[in-house]
């Protein structure tokens, strides 16, 4: 990342830094001030900033971040979505379940997107706020055109502009029950019946849980299904960009985990992608961000299985090179100078009254050693290792803060237990693939529409 360390840890406020140390402290990518412990993906966030200014430009995009075990997949698509928000856009951080989220069902892909829509200001649900700004929006429109708010038919000249906006925005395809639900939503909210309203908002966020006495109120029956959720889904981004944000940046993490499902559901999950893919450039403003592993996208138990979702997003390079343009964007594995890099930024934002003595514990010296350790048991490969070296290293950190006494030069177990790696890890450890092949790997997909 360009610029000096010191100044960006200066615009990090305390509370985010406690968040960091925190997340580190338990094994997992933190939610806010990635900034300040970013290092060696600058060309990989220019291009997510180059795609972020397409969408802008009221282009649909997409993005596949391809990396190991260990790069950092996580960590980049997070911060994407902290520039994203930073830039004036909505978000949505999803990760793949073999449990409660299979692509081929657009319904489960759509409730996932909205529950865990966030913005700016609001981290995550934030469904009825950005619906609250859209309608202030429309009420201000009307008054610019000379309407009285104060005048009996005022909401009415409200709820009709909302379904002509809706319609307009969408092209009229905007669900007739969505329509309803936005309308009779408006209606409880100028009455005071918030009830009511929110089951009606958790029915638009796709629950299916909501009772009937609520959908009554706006004439609807049953749930959003698979056919029209991804219309549902087109609606929400046009409200978003008229409530004010530049679009709507969906990341989709954990790819991978397709590989683990049965190999007719991971045909249909990817078919299910491939057709989010070709219709990317119907929704404008909308950036999906995928992350996957190299065998999620180079074996026929993945993408390569299914060739015209393979033939639009293959991963092509010329020799060490690989154009960050193309539809996969590359993530290097880390190496000893980065975990280096990183950890020296973490010593420099850890937060403590008086850093001297950390500094004189924790040296650069202290740290390579560290390095080594936590990378021994993984044949010196550093880049299956970044999670559990970060979680040690915040440990260190913890212990020298912590006790006088101690020094992290005659410190033991810095090595990595096998308790602490997951089934992938282990695997990677023990130099096998990270999933166990199956006899239909080498078949191929059927290509089918949902």
């Amino acid at each position: 990342m360009a610029g000096n360390s010191a100044d960006q840890i200066m615009t990090i406020n305390p509370r985010d830094i406690e968040h960091i140390f925190e997340r580190l402290r338990s094994g997992v990518v933190p939610d806010r001030g990635l900034e300040a412990f970013a290092v060696g993906i600058d060309m990989q966030r220019g291009e997510v900033h180059r795609q972020l200014t397409l969408a802008s430009d009221n282009e649909g995009t997409f993005k596949f971040l391809r990396g190991g075990y260990g790069c950092g997949k996580t960590f980049m698509s997070r911060l994407a979505l902290l520039d994203a928000q930073a830039q004036g856009f909505a978000t949505s951080f999803v990760v793949v379940s073999d449990n409660d989220l299979h692509f081929h069902r657009f319904d489960d892909v759509y409730r996932k997107v909205v529950q865990e829509l966030g913005t700016a200001s609001c981290e995550r649900g934030a469904l009825s706020d950005i619906i609250d700004r859209w309608i202030a929006r429309v009420e201000d429109a009307l008054v610019a055109t000379g309407a009285d708010v104060e005048a009996e038919d005022f909401d009415q000249k409200v709820q009709a502009r909302i379904e002509e906006d809706l319609a307009s925005l969408t092209g009229g395809k905007a669900p007739e029950d969505m329509i309803r639900v936005l309308r009779t939503i408006f209606e409880l909210k100028q009455k005071g019946d918030i009830v009511e309203a929110s089951a009606l908002l958790s029915w638009l966020s796709g629950s299916e849980n909501v009772a009937g006495s609520a959908k009554r109120l706006a004439s609807i029956k049953g749930d959003i299904g698979s056919r029209e959720a991804l219309d549902y889904l087109q609606g929400i981004l046009e409200i978003t960009k008229a409530a004010g944000y530049k679009g709507l940046v969906i990341v989709i993490d954990e790819v991978e985990t397709i590989l683990r499902m049965r190999h007719d559901v991971r045909g249909k999950s990817l078919n299910g992608i491939r057709q989010i893919c070709d219709a990317a450039d119907r929704y404008r403003g909308l950036f999906w961000v995928f992350t996957g592993t190299p065998e999620f996208f180079d074996t026929n138990r993945g993408v390569a299985g299914l060739p015209p979702l393979h033939d639009r997003i293959k991963f092509l390079q010329s020799g060490s090179f690989a154009n960050p343009r193309q539809p996969q964007l590359a993530l290097q594995p880390f190496n000893a100078e980065r975990l280096r890099e990183v950890a020296m930024k973490l010593r420099e934002l850890y937060p403590i009254e008086d850093r001297l003595p950390l500094i004189q514990k924790v040296t650069p010296v202290f740290i390579d050693r560290l390095v080594a350790s936590v990378t021994a048991g993984f044949r010196g490969d550093v880049g299956v290792v970044p999670r559990q070296f970060l979680r040690q290293f915040v440990n260190i950190l913890d212990l020298a803060a912590t006790f006088p006494d101690f020094d992290p030069m005659t410190a033991e177990g810095l090595e990595v237990a096998s308790a602490e790696l997951n089934a992938e890890e282990l695997r990677i450890q023990q130099g096998l693939p990270a999933f166990v092949p199956e006899p239909e790997d080498e078949k191929t997909y059927e290509l089918v529409e949902f």
